[in-house]
């Protein structure tokens, strides 16, 4: 429109957005090829040719500028449509910030000051600006005023070209607290498991609603849980499309082979091909069923993956498996909340740590920003030294032998088994989640089927059931603890009753109070958060139901304790005590089998070290200050 006053025509640009998005997505593009180089070249090229196209394009036309942007913006978004497939491109956090400045700020500034130069200090600048003061007098004064107004064109969406956004979510916004801290709690509310009492969570605008986990699907949340999140009995693909059938069913007939046959298709994508949709889930071990949670939780492609402590169930496969899935649902502009104990994973896969301490947020802090340290601080309330583990070197092991297994077999899982426990010693198990070293347990404590060969106490008392086993105070914790350790539909205090209730019987009866003072005292003895003893095991967090099954053998006093897994789930403080516990116990005489698949709780707490692979032994090391992880690895693989 002319101006009367001024005699100048406005030029409207109406294609900034849209130069702005595609400008940023080449932006991110090119960042991953060409780094900051093709972050700040590609979208200013991108701008320069953008507005040369509305110049030329006005020009040649003669129409309103207007018009002319308004239309081309058009052509634009759907350029970035088509560039994207219609999904949402991120920047890497790589590129986000230099230094401690983010790029958006450098560029902004960049771009400020350039401008501002060429405006003041150039001809092209004053040229462009004299037009757009008084476009007659630049004309009375020799302009060429068409090609100017085309560099006009261009010097906007150039600079424009330099203010792109970063599209998508962070990457993963990690959650980490003691055991009992809420973290669990929290993202239950959110997807439905449990309600909350007020408050809201809100997603795009929209609050999330979810009574259920089927709901909070349908709303685009998801959630892997810690324990077996899949139901036995059912195969494989009627666990992945649980409360989601319908899609499957006609006339209120389920079409299974349509089902099944979807449901491998999504496994194999995922790269788990190995595993048959149509098996009855109970087929599989706990790992496996893991996997079978992460394609149930995210073939829909939600907008929130909640992964909560999943990684503990996991092997270093299973885990490497995991966090390719977190990587896919970041790359589609989606968000993950992870929550793990595991603090070097934390800083390894956090964009952004939130810490939750007694259902308090205690403070948020950047991937940059966090060291194990701070976080075991912000975690616990105190700093927490590096000293979990045990310092001593050279202590001579006892040469009294408590227990002997000789030629143990269990199909599929181990083959010729050959080993000794001695009085006083910590002797660690380790190897890869399936090397068969969390049947040893099971086997040692008489709880394997079709065991073959023997398991005896040093004085040649063989161990052929559980009854056996707690008979001669032998103690089993199993890795699967919801499943194999606790009756989780009963109390705090009967779980830890259980094994000890003939010592705890009067005159061959059991009095209430005394059971209740026994499994305040040890759970006390753990830290357990509860309400009390009479809490049901299944209201507690992960880490606290590992303490209830820990409770349960300190107070039965065993003198050979087997333990799978023991810190799996367990915050940094209690890991402390749980080792200190352990180094205690081998002081005062008592025996100790760990299995784990932490290589540095094995180098820091065993005395001895097996390796295992492929069902047999395949290395043996004794404690000392040499000894690497790559030793050990070396002999897993």
């Amino acid at each position: 429109m002319r101006s009367s006053s001024h005699t100048c025509m406005y030029l409207l640009d109406m294609s900034v957005g849209a130069n702005i998005v595609l400008s940023s997505i080449i932006a991110c593009n090119a960042s991953v090829k060409f780094g900051y180089a093709g972050l700040i070249i590609a979208p200013l090229i991108c701008g320069t040719i953008i507005g040369l196209i509305n110049g030329i394009v006005y020009i040649k036309l003669h129409i309103s500028s207007l018009i002319v942007t308004c239309a081309l913006s058009l052509i634009y978004e759907a350029l970035s449509v088509y560039t994207t497939n219609g999904k949402n491109v991120i920047l890497s956090t790589e590129y986000r910030a230099f230094g401690d400045y983010p790029v958006n700020l450098i560029l902004a500034l960049i771009a400020y000051f350039l401008c501002a130069f060429i405006l003041k200090y150039t001809k092209i600048g004053i040229y462009t600006y004299a037009i757009g003061s008084n476009e007659v007098v630049a004309k009375n004064m020799g302009v060429n005023v068409s090609k100017y107004k085309i560099v006009a064109f261009t010097l906007a969406e150039f600079f424009f070209g330099l203010a792109f956004k970063k599209y998508g979510h962070p990457v993963v916004a990690i959650v980490i607290g003691e055991n009992g801290s809420g973290k669990s709690t929290l993202t239950s509310c959110l997807t439905g498991i449990y309600q909350k009492d007020s408050g809201k969570f809100i997603l795009e605008g929209k609050e999330i609603t979810a009574t259920n986990q089927v709901e909070a699907n349908h709303q685009g949340v998801a959630i892997i849980v810690q324990e077996i999140g899949t139901f036995s009995g059912l195969t494989v693909a009627e666990n992945i499309f649980l409360g989601n059938e319908d899609k499957f069913t006609k006339h209120g007939i389920k079409n299974t082979a349509s089902m099944n046959k979807q449901a491998q298709e999504y496994l194999d994508s995922y790269g788990f091909n190995y595993i048959d949709a149509t098996k009855v889930i109970d087929d599989y071990n706990f790992e496996d069923r893991k996997l079978v949670e992460i394609v149930k939780a995210t073939y829909f492609n939600p907008k929130v993956l909640v992964v909560d402590e999943a990684t503990t169930a996991l092997g270093q496969k299973g885990r490497e498996e995991l966090f390719k899935v977190m990587h896919k649902v970041r790359d589609t502009g989606n968000c993950v909340i992870f929550i793990s104990h595991d603090i070097e994973e934390v800083i390894e896969q956090a964009d952004n740590i939130s810490v939750l301490r007694d259902g308090v947020k205690i403070g948020s802090i950047t991937k940059a920003e966090a060291t194990p340290d701070k976080l075991k601080a912000l975690m616990v309330g105190r700093e927490i030294g590096d000293n979990y583990y045990r310092t001593d070197y050279g202590e001579e092991i006892s040469k009294e032998i408590v227990l002997s297994a000789k030629n143990v077999t269990v199909k599929g899982q181990i083959e010729d088994l050959n080993l000794e426990l001695h009085k006083g010693e910590i002797l660690g198990i380790g190897g890869l989640s399936e090397c068969g070293m969390h049947e040893v347990g099971k086997a040692l404590f008489g709880a394997s089927y079709f065991r073959q060969g023997t398991v005896t106490l040093g004085d040649g008392t063989p161990i052929n059931s559980i009854p056996d086993a707690i008979k001669h105070s032998i103690a089993y914790a199993s890795k699967d603890r919801d499943n194999e350790s606790l009756v989780i539909n009963d109390t705090i205090g009967n779980n830890i009753c259980l094994p000890s209730l003939e010592n705890l019987k009067t005159h061959g009866m059991l009095r209430g109070k005394s059971m209740k003072e026994f499994a305040n005292k040890y759970a006390k003895q753990m830290s357990t958060k509860m309400t009390g003893v009479d809490q049901f095991v299944s209201a507690l967090s992960g880490g606290n139901k590992q303490k209830v099954v820990l409770a349960r053998w300190v107070g039965k006093d065993s003198d050979l304790i087997i333990l799978d897994s023991p810190t799996r789930g367990i915050d940094v403080k209690v890991k402390a005590d749980i080792y200190a516990m352990m180094n205690d116990m081998r002081k005062s005489g008592k025996s100790i089998i760990m299995i784990s698949e932490e290589i540095m709780e094995l180098l820091g707490m065993a005395d001895r070290i097996l390796i295992m692979k492929d069902g047999k032994i395949n290395g043996e090391f004794l404690r000392s200050p040499e000894l690497k992880d790559t030793d050990l690895i070396d002999n897993m693989i």
